[in-house]
């Protein structure tokens, strides 16, 4: 019951979004047509944590909240964490389904192959934030619509950063490695732990998180820096204390830590390769809760033992879940988690909301918010252009 009220409260909030008058049809339509649908849901397995919190929805046992509700309705809801391979249960439901949703945290990766194959498909919802594990411009040519819970995680994410930047500079992770080892050598930590204050701070992209996390930095009087193609509003440049660099590689130089806060696109792919990172500052700390795919990953591998990077934290992995021979689980002075920066409890309320709004919208043929839609009308967000 509490989790339901949670998910009802935050379904309020989301719900007050103005939807736009009227809806557009596509080739498989942007909204519901009648009759019941089939709706297929691919989450993480929480397993034996299930029970542990009644507002643990954003697994395949919580499924969002949102079972009693579709049922309720007369529509089919399946979920699952089995999503890779031919013989997979998303595979066989893929050619009759009509709604997939998704997540970032255990992506179903939807290639042009499976979009050919889903021929009742309709609507791709991503349970959260990037939608990139889709392919978007097969999606685009094949009149789908694709949306996520824009904001729904921003703040998860962005207090996220802030914990990793800090335990990069605090060289944190050996000295906890210590205590678990039955150890006490503080020079072993020591010789590389450093103040967060007088340092410079780069963002790669200023977007909802960006802000976030330039705001939460101000207090720690850094010196901040970031790079994206639009700047921000120059009162908020001003009260967060941030300048803008117009060119990327003239700011990363500059930058003791790095943090990235941008969405993979084929533009961001590789962006930080051997190149790019031999350009960076020796000993620069990087921070990436974005996409593991923006970073050449053996050249990150390589950068670490060599020592030219002398941190480097994140939650994102290409691919995900990340293998148990990833070359990152590895290097030195990493301090590396499963992709979990996005789905606390909190987040995972709001997002289950997001998604319970936007399906009510479809099923009454009204438009989602705006800044929801990734592909509307076969053409991609701006920011995946």
């Amino acid at each position: 019951m509490a989790m339901k009220r949670a998910v009802s409260s935050a379904v309020r909030a989301f719900a007050s979004s103005p939807a736009s008058s009227g809806s557009t049809t596509l080739a498989r339509h942007l909204h519901a047509s009648a009759g019941s649908k089939k709706i297929v849901g691919v989450f993480y397995k929480a397993n034996e944590y299930a029970s542990m919190n009644p507002n643990f929805v954003g697994c395949v046992e919580g499924a969002l909240g949102i079972r009693d509700w579709l049922e309720s309705l007369g529509h089919q809801y399946i979920v699952t964490d089995d999503k890779e391979g031919s013989n997979s249960e998303l595979e066989k439901h893929i050619p009759d389904l009509h709604v997939l949703i998704t997540t970032p945290f255990h992506p179903a990766y939807v290639t042009e192959e499976r979009i050919k194959k889903a021929k009742n498909l309709q609507l791709l919802l991503t349970a959260g934030i990037g939608s990139d594990h889709v392919d978007l411009k097969a999606a685009a040519a094949a009149g789908l619509t694709v949306a996520e819970v824009t904001g729904s995680n921003v703040v998860s994410v962005a207090e996220d950063e802030l914990m990793r930047i800090l335990i990069l500079v605090r060289n944190f992770v050996p000295g906890y490695r210590q205590v678990v080892n039955g150890d006490w050598n503080v020079a072993g930590i020591a010789y590389r732990a450093y103040d967060l204050e007088g340092k410079t701070v780069g963002t790669v992209g200023a977007g909802r998180i960006g802000k976030l996390l330039l705001q939460r930095l101000k207090p720690f009087n850094c010196n901040l820096l970031y790079h994206d193609r639009i700047k921000i509003d120059p009162k908020l440049e001003a009260e967060l204390g941030a300048k803008f660099e117009e060119d990327l590689d003239t700011m990363l130089p500059k930058c003791d830590v790095i943090v990235i806060n941008m969405p993979l696109t084929e533009k961001t792919k590789g962006l930080f390769d051997k190149d790019r990172i031999a350009k960076l500052k020796k000993g620069v700390l990087i921070v990436n809760n974005a996409r593991g795919a923006i970073m050449d990953t053996q050249a990150v591998v390589n950068a670490c033992n060599s020592g030219h990077i002398g941190g480097y934290s994140g939650d994102v992995w290409n691919p995900q879940p990340a293998p148990k021979d990833h070359p990152w689980r590895y290097m030195p002075n990493q301090a590396m988690t499963p992709h979990i920066s996005g789905t606390t409890i909190d987040a995972q309320l709001r997002y289950a909301a997001g998604v319970k709004d936007m399906l009510d919208k479809y099923f009454k043929g009204e438009e989602f918010p705006t800044q929801n839609y990734i592909v509307k009308e076969g053409k991609l967000a701006s920011q995946y252009q």
